[in-house]
């Protein structure tokens, strides 16, 4: 399957999402959707926007047009888009400015009066159906999976590399800015980067980095894109000895991370994969840590789709991307992986880091250890 043949059959899953809601076409917009139906494509230019400067509208009949004004749509057809799929319908940059549904109304004009879908809110002139496009997301086609795992592999490797290599003192500023500058090397960008040293590792759940300088315990977080595809991942390292303490609660949460590891199987639901974390949570002596930090869940064109809870309805998918968090006061740990029918398979887990395997029902499901420098 190359780029074109994935980009035709991404537009036959929203042509059936148009049939089944009897509307003759829908647009796309934001960031996430726009590089899952190009194939890795991008119309980002200010990463503070969750819209792009180029849209994409497919309707039902199958034809397929981006949207855009004068001023990108030579770049967009030249460098974002794959050839001959995609129909160019361009517009003055200053009508775009004069007003906010002017994509929008745009569209309208090529549906013949039919209703407009949209990923996002659109005035009056769409209905917003962003849950229904991102569940035509979920199931990864087999060269998305493969870009997937060259991305989890070169994160790890960057991440992994700069940890054994940091000296103490340095800020978690500063670590934070060799993390970000790691994976730019690798051609992927970092939406999320955490860092937290010592006593902050055990107050915070969500640390971004400050002025603090590690001198004993240190963790890194990344959420890292590339080609919009996303990983998360989770590295803790100490300076000399790994304290017991930390050793013990870092076992326990390597248990519960394998127990849920064990259950992202397809059709489970984010309810039973919640209720499956928190039995483990209590299982290790730790019940009620899973009130203190959400355990992750599907992973893909954003960092997370949805995140595990009590009243969680969406269910598992083949071939879905998951990031897994689980954490106890002190330590944490993170993969992403990719379910199948026999059970998740590590994306960003290298051999070179040290590992904590967990063997539930006959099957190894290994977690990121503390390493010890």
């Amino acid at each position: 399957m190359d780029r074109n043949d994935e980009v035709r059959e991404k537009i036959e899953r929203l042509v059936r999402l148009l049939v089944a809601n009897g509307a003759g076409g829908v647009l796309i917009s934001s960031r996430p959707n726009f590089a899952w139906l190009t194939a890795g494509g991008s119309n980002t230019i200010d990463t503070t926007r969750e819209v792009g400067v180029g849209s994409l509208l497919v309707r039902a009949d199958g034809r397929s047009f981006v949207l855009a004004n004068r001023i990108e749509m030579q770049r967009l057809l030249t460098e974002q888009i794959p050839p001959g799929i995609f129909e160019p319908v361009d517009f003055a940059w200053e009508d775009e400015k004069a007003s906010p549904t002017w994509v929008a109304d745009c569209t309208r004009k090529l549906l013949d009066g039919k209703q407009l879908l949209s990923d996002l809110s659109a005035g009056n002139a769409a209905r917003v159906v962003e849950s229904d496009i991102a569940s035509c997301r979920y199931e990864l086609t087999p060269p998305e999976v493969d870009r997937y795992r060259a991305l989890g592999r070169d994160v790890a490797e960057a991440i992994e590399q700069l940890a054994r290599n940091l000296e103490a003192d340095l800020t978690e500023q500063a670590i934070a800015a060799r993390a970000d500058a790691a994976v730019a090397a690798r051609g992927a960008r970092n939406a999320v980067t955490l860092v937290a040293a010592d006593d902050r590792l055990k107050q915070f759940r969500h640390p971004l980095p400050t002025a603090n300088r590690w001198r004993r315990v240190l963790m890194i977080v990344v959420g890292a894109r590339r080609g919009g595809l996303t990983v998360a991942l989770t590295r803790i390292l100490c300076a000399g000895a790994v304290p017991d303490e930390l050793k013990t609660r870092t076992v326990a949460t390597a248990n519960i991370n394998a127990q849920l590891l064990a259950a992202t199987r397809p059709s489970i639901s984010g309810m039973e994969l919640y209720e499956v974390a928190a039995r483990a949570y209590a299982a290790e002596g730790f019940a009620g840590e899973e009130h203190l930090h959400h355990q992750g869940g599907a992973i893909g064109y954003r960092t997370r789709d949805w995140v595990a809870h009590p009243r969680c309805q969406e269910r598992v998918h083949l071939n879905q991307a998951f990031a897994w968090n689980p954490s106890i006061t002190g330590t944490k740990v993170e993969e992403t992986c990719l379910t199948s029918a026999d059970g998740a398979e590590l994306l960003t887990s290298t051999a070179d880091w040290p590992r904590i395997v967990v063997n539930v029902n006959g099957r190894d499901y290994a977690s990121p250890d503390v390493l010890s420098l």
